[in-house]
């Protein structure tokens, strides 16, 4: 059989695991300047844990795991004649792969709840899987980066997020937007446009505004039975944007009557203003009022950050969902959190070129293998190097010198050293910088440090 990859998944070589290592070590670094505490969860939930979380759409691409042994053995035959996927779902399935890292966070703080210090801030790196159809961006496999608090109603928190997305892509030099809105402005929207008890179709439908337009939007709802009244008197949401602050004055406007639709403007506001008055760079911050993001536990802010230069879609997001616990019979445990998504973030420096070229690490010294003696002599000198910390290896046959050569410059190493039965007898090793061309003979003693230790005492 030819090999091949499961579709939406990728193999990582070398240099690109340096690169997203490059990522993950800088948004680790912020997280825990920012307080976040490390937490990992299993790759796997019980289905009944993930399931309603996302929406009708989001429970369609959760992958689901078949139960051990004879799966098929307690299935409904009635069920399997109908092709009941729903049904036969629930009886040969009862775990699932993580869709993303925020449900099994709420199920951790639901499970844990006695012990944890709140405000409790995490932070967690770890791949999540979709069963998405695969594009540039889109993968099945893919890994998310999150910061999460709960246990605090407190603005400053979304402040805090906000001041977090910007330090990590600065520290990248990834040039970002960060779009907001509020979800209790969509809930005053659709009050506004007397469609409250179609809230979810209402977000589902707007959270598809960049990949199928507002035509696209329009005749969703139409197909969710929307009123075509209710869309006319949406129709401003399409309209271009002016500034925030506009924006904004002329939704309050409009939501003249409407408290929770007013109760999210007051809370965008307040973020922004707290944001300017820190002196972060604000022109980075973009009310959008067609940001739905079409989760369904987010209950206040929303975020969504996209890369400037580049058509790539989001490369963060995230929001506060102060009722997620009580989906695990714990209540009163607000929340809100943000996820980096490493693997658009990684595209998005590739095609610009953020990537610093001293990031590929090679070995820095080859010994070459002119025969047992030889190769032990060597052998324990690269012990003392990588004991030092200097990266060394032995080649492992006793090749012809060529070889040896090609396989050095096929992995980039630096420096080739030589120990035959002169460099045994007189104490000393020869090392040829493949780079220069240079070639020296020095002491063992004075060979990167190792102090004064000759062949001799190696034997």
């Amino acid at each position: 059989m030819k090999p091949s990859l499961a579709k939406g998944t990728r193999d990582f070589a070398a240099a690109d695991v340096s690169r997203r290592r490059y990522i993950t070590d800088i948004i680790q670094q912020q997280f825990q300047l920012a307080g976040f505490q490390p937490l990992e969860t299993p790759s796997f939930e019980n289905l009944a844990t993930l399931t309603g979380k996302y929406g009708e759409e989001g429970d369609r691409l959760i992958f689901k795991i078949l139960n051990s042994g004879d799966y098929a053995a307690k299935a409904d035959e009635a069920d399997w004649q109908q092709r009941n996927s729903q049904k036969l779902t629930a009886q040969i399935s009862d775990k699932a792969l993580r869709y993303d890292l925020t449900v099994p966070f709420a199920r951790y703080v639901a499970m844990n709840h006695g012990r944890l210090t709140f405000p409790f801030k995490r932070y967690q790196i770890q791949p999540v899987w979709r069963a998405d159809r695969p594009q540039k961006g889109r993968f099945r496999e893919f890994y998310q980066c999150d910061a999460d608090i709960v246990g605090s109603e407190s603005l400053w928190q979304e402040v805090e997020l906000v001041q977090l997305y910007l330090s990590v892509f600065e520290k990248l030099k990834l040039s970002v937007t960060i779009h907001l809105n509020n979800r209790k402005v969509l809930t005053g929207l659709a009050l506004y446009a007397g469609i409250q008890d179609r809230l979810t179709d209402f977000t589902v439908a707007l959270d598809k505004l960049d990949k199928i337009g507002r035509e696209g939007v329009e005749k969703e709802l139409r197909e969710k039975s929307i009123p075509e009244a209710s869309i006319e008197k949406l129709a401003f949401l399409f309209e271009p944007q002016s500034d925030s602050v506009e924006t904004l004055l002329k939704l309050r406007e409009r939501f003249d009557g409407i408290d929770i639709g007013l109760q999210g403007v007051d809370e965008l506001q307040t973020v922004i203003t707290r944001c300017a008055d820190l002196g972060l760079p604000t022109h980075k911050l973009i009310f959008n009022i067609t940001l739905a993001r079409g989760l369904d536990y987010y209950t206040g802010a929303i975020f969504e950050v996209k890369a400037d230069g580049v058509e790539l879609g989001s490369i963060g997001g995230g929001g506060r969902y102060d009722n997620l616990t009580e989906l695990f019979g714990v209540k009163n445990i607000p929340g809100i959190g943000i996820s980096f998504g490493l693997d658009r973030i990684f595209l998005a420096m590739d095609e610009l070129d953020l990537f610093p070229e001293s990031l590929a690490k090679t070995t820095e010294y080859l010994f070459a293998n002119y025969g047992e003696a030889e190769a032990v002599a060597a052998a324990k000198l690269v012990k003392r190097l990588r004991d030092k910390g200097i990266s060394a290896e032995l080649y492992p046959e006793a090749a012809k010198l060529k070889k040896q050569f090609t396989y050095a410059e096929k992995k980039g190493i630096a420096k080739i050293a030589f120990v035959g039965e002169d460099e045994i007898k007189n104490d000393t090793v020869t090392i040829k910088n493949l780079k220069s061309g240079e070639q020296e003979t020095i002491a063992v003693r004075d060979f990167a440090g190792t102090d004064d230790q000759h062949f001799c005492n190696l034997r």
